[in-house]
């Protein structure tokens, strides 16, 4: 464990709509104090203010003291019209969920892509990467699509209830190469000839329940992952585990970005085990800090 100075405070935020149950603040807290750190961390809902100025919050935090703060659903893209610099990551992903608030300049950057990709490469093994099917086209999809392609699948076949946000984040990425490409809509079809489905939006999550799509298209040597993380066992998940499919939880991609962002916020290396052993204690329901 990296040692720590006790004299320097953090205090960071978190942005986003309907982010009561989030565990992020906790999983932070608790590491910062086995790094010696003094860390306060404070959830900022705004899911009651419909017409959020983002420049404002960050303006607000500014003169608070607030040294970062996490950024989510729905504000990963449009917070960018508010920062000064942004990372190499975020330059390519279009999208960012932490914000450093240092010496009168914001930077952003993009811990989703790293958390997603360390999970999902520890859960695919030795598994085919050949076709795989993206739901969602948002703030993490961003990241999520970006990372599969690094991962080395040959087909990121994309889909939303926008077609719009699926063309964007196609064209985004798109290098003349045809690995990523749109449904066309066709969610069911895609399904069908899916090696595996990453599901990157809201739906399931306490406050978006509901199911995104129909595992009983899937074949059944096909994967999911997930993101939404609350609850863990999301009614997709299990329906998918009751099917037999191999499955990934929203857990891994949560710890992951936990693990980047401290990291960035203090200067500090956590342990990325014990992140985990923090975040399996808070799902069980142990004192969430």
């Amino acid at each position: 464990m990296t040692a720590a100075p006790g004299t320097r405070q953090f205090r960071v935020g978190l942005l986003g709509h309907g982010i009561g149950p989030s565990l992020t603040p906790a999983m932070h807290v608790r590491e910062a104090e086995r790094l010696g750190l003094p860390y306060e961390y404070e959830i900022l809902d705004l899911i009651d203010e419909p017409d959020v100025d983002l420049g404002a919050q960050l303006t607000r935090l500014e003169k608070a003291g607030f040294d970062a703060t996490n950024v989510t659903h729905p504000f990963k893209q449009d917070v960018l019209q508010h920062v000064d610099e942004a990372s190499d990551e975020v330059r390519r992903i279009g999208a960012a969920n932490l914000v450093l608030l240092s010496g009168g300049r914001r930077v952003a950057h993009n811990t989703d892509y790293a958390g997603f990709r360390a999970g999902l490469e520890e859960f695919l093994g030795d598994r085919p990467r050949g076709t795989v099917l993206q739901v969602g086209a948002g703030g993490a999809g961003l990241a999520t699509a970006c990372a599969l392609l690094d991962l080395g699948f040959d087909e990121v076949v994309v889909h939303d209830r926008s077609e719009a946000a699926t063309q964007r984040l196609v064209d985004r990425f798109a290098d003349g190469t045809g690995r990523i490409r749109s449904s066309e809509g066709d969610l069911d079809g895609r399904l069908a000839q899916a090696e595996g489905v990453v599901h990157v939006t809201p739906v399931g999550m306490r406050e978006h329940p509901g199911v995104a799509l129909d595992v009983s298209l899937l074949a059944a040597d096909a994967w999911l992952a997930e993101v939404v993380y609350r609850p863990l066992e999301t009614e997709l998940v299990r329906q998918a585990r009751a099917r037999g499919l191999a499955t990934l939880d929203g857990g891994a991609m949560a710890v992951g970005q936990a693990v980047e962002s401290i990291r960035l916020i203090t200067g500090l290396e956590p342990d990325a085990a014990r992140m985990h052993e923090h975040f399996d204690h808070l799902v069980a329901g142990g004192d969430a800090g």
